[in-house]
């Protein structure tokens, strides 16, 4: 591994996000000499392309309020060519503008993430819950780390995304924010950031201002109500980094000057876990650290 403190860097999907701005601080940061490895999603591009393709998207959303993407076998082949077609090839060639060569990978180059495919997700439809039999996703059982570590060794900046391979060799669609969460704990990063188009973990949804400094997360079970849809997903990818040795973990603003340095800084939200004697709750700070 890399003698210097590693930082997995996920670059959320929400058009938002200024993909093109969090690469560039990543160069300025990997040029000061850190180690930094990008995972990215893609859901603006997927929805896009989905569109373009007429292939219909659709939501499942979980009995404890957890939102995740349908993934049919054309939404499966959309998921694929947005990643690797689109958005994974403007990130290398980003980072190449400033200099910092970059690979880019999926989780099935060289096994790197194995995923054991949902045989049956549970979805609320019209207030039932129901069961889908029909979904390619997956969830990461096994990190092979041989891949990134000798590209981080060599200097390169790895890119990675969905999708992983299953256990039957196919590829299955996993949660970007999982998969940065499992690659971070694999690698043993010392921080995770989850880059996103908000300012981080909100006390009030309708106050962008409310920005929780400190968001506490039960170490088992559904994370608060509050946080719904994909907020949600990266609130358990915390806790998954966390509950595996990761000592930092931050959902921070993507919007913004120099995203990734002010998220090492200590801006957006710093998520811990609530001992399991202790109520969860989360500061209401309404502050956003520059």
């Amino acid at each position: 591994m890399t003698t210097t403190p590693l930082t997995v860097v996920k670059c959320g999907g929400n058009p938002a996000v200024d993909a093109a701005g969090i690469c560039a601080d990543i160069a300025h940061l990997v040029h000061e000499g850190h180690s930094i490895v990008l995972v990215h999603g893609g859901s603006g591009e997927i929805r896009r392309l989905a569109g373009e393709l007429g292939v219909p998207q659709r939501t499942l959303v979980a009995p404890d309020n957890v939102s995740t993407r349908y993934t049919d076998p054309a939404t499966l082949e959309v998921v694929v060519l947005a990643l690797t077609g689109a958005v994974k090839p403007k990130l290398v060639a980003e980072l190449a503008r400033h200099d910092v060569p970059a690979v880019g990978l999926t989780g099935m180059d060289g096994g790197m993430l194995r995923a054991r495919r949902k045989s049956v997700i549970r979805s609320v439809v019209d207030g039932r819950t129901v069961l889908i039999r029909d979904n390619h996703s997956g969830r990461i059982t096994t990190v092979r780390t041989e891949l990134p570590e000798a590209l981080l060794r060599l200097g390169y900046v790895p890119v990675v995304s969905p999708p992983a391979i299953d256990e039957h060799d196919h590829p299955v669609n996993v949660d970007a924010d999982r998969a940065a969460a499992a690659l971070a704990v694999a690698l043993g990063a010392d921080q995770l950031l989850l880059l996103t188009g908000a300012p981080g973990v909100l006390a009030d949804l309708d106050d962008p201002t409310s920005v929780q400094s400190t968001h506490r997360i039960s170490p088992t079970g559904p994370p608060d109500p509050s946080a719904t849809g994909g907020m949600a997903l990266k609130l358990i990818a915390a806790r998954e980094a966390l509950t595996g040795g990761v000592g930092t973990v931050r959902i921070a603003d993507g919007r913004t000057l120099a995203p990734v340095s002010q998220a090492l800084a200590g801006a957006g939200t710093t998520v811990r876990i609530a001992p399991a004697e202790e109520p969860v709750h989360s500061s209401r700070e309404t502050e956003i650290r520059a």
